[in-house]
Parts: C-alpha cells; sequence; structure tokens
C-alpha cells in the first residue's frame, strides 16, 4: 500500500493536540487537550481551582495569572474582562480559568483568596 503526502496533511498525532500546564504554588504540570479551558485540565486532574459558577464566567473564583505561555491561551472576550474587574488581585495577566482555552503550554498562578 502507497502512502501519499495528502495523507498526512491536516492530520495532528496524539502528541500534537497534547498541551501542557503547570500550576503555581503547586508547581504541579499536567497534560491537556488543545482547546479546553484552564478550568476543564484543572478539575480533570485535581487541581484545587474553585469555579463556584460552573465555569460560566458568572463569577471571578477560577482567577488565575498568567506567569508564561500568554500568546498559547485564547483571546479575551468582553464579558470576561468586565467580570475580572471584580477579581481580587487582579494583574495585567489575570485571566478566568474557566474563559481561557489553552493551545499551546502554559504557566499559571492560583492566587491565594
Amino acid at each position: 500500500m502507497e502512502t501519499k503526502l495528502s495523507d498526512y496533511r491536516g492530520a495532528e498525532t496524539a502528541t500534537e493536540k497534547k498541551v501542557k500546564v503547570t500550576f503555581q504554588p503547586l508547581d504541579v504540570t499536567v497534560e491537556g487537550e488543545k482547546g479546553e479551558s484552564v478550568l476543564e485540565i484543572a478539575l480533570r486532574h485535581d487541581i484545587p481551582l474553585e469555579h463556584n459558577c460552573g465555569g460560566n464566567c458568572a463569577c471571578t473564583t477560577c482567577h488565575v495569572i498568567v506567569k508564561g505561555g500568554m500568546e498559547n491561551l485564547s483571546e479575551m472576550e468582553d464579558e470576561e474582562d468586565d467580570m475580572l474587574d471584580k477579581a481580587k488581585g487582579l494583574t495585567l495577566t489575570s485571566r478566568l480559568g474557566c474563559q481561557a482555552h489553552v493551545y499551546g503550554d502554559v504557566v499559571v498562578e492560583i492566587p491565594r483568596k
């Protein structure tokens, strides 16, 4: 059977679909699927990231501070930006874990409440 270049176009391997998220100050790195939110990845790996509204961008309990890989996250929507104004300890790299979808490796800090 002949393999053609066209057989590989657009095909991602399982490894290429994986992303790594490091959670500080826990210093724990876990894998997730490309496109999942920081919150989804945290919950699947039992990382303690609060989410009082169930991940619906209706609170700020899943607030994280991006320490590395900001370019590997989805762009912030207006709704998230407005909600973040209410977050305790807001920084220039703050995101809501439920709204930040991961497309490459990132490092986030879970701030103390």
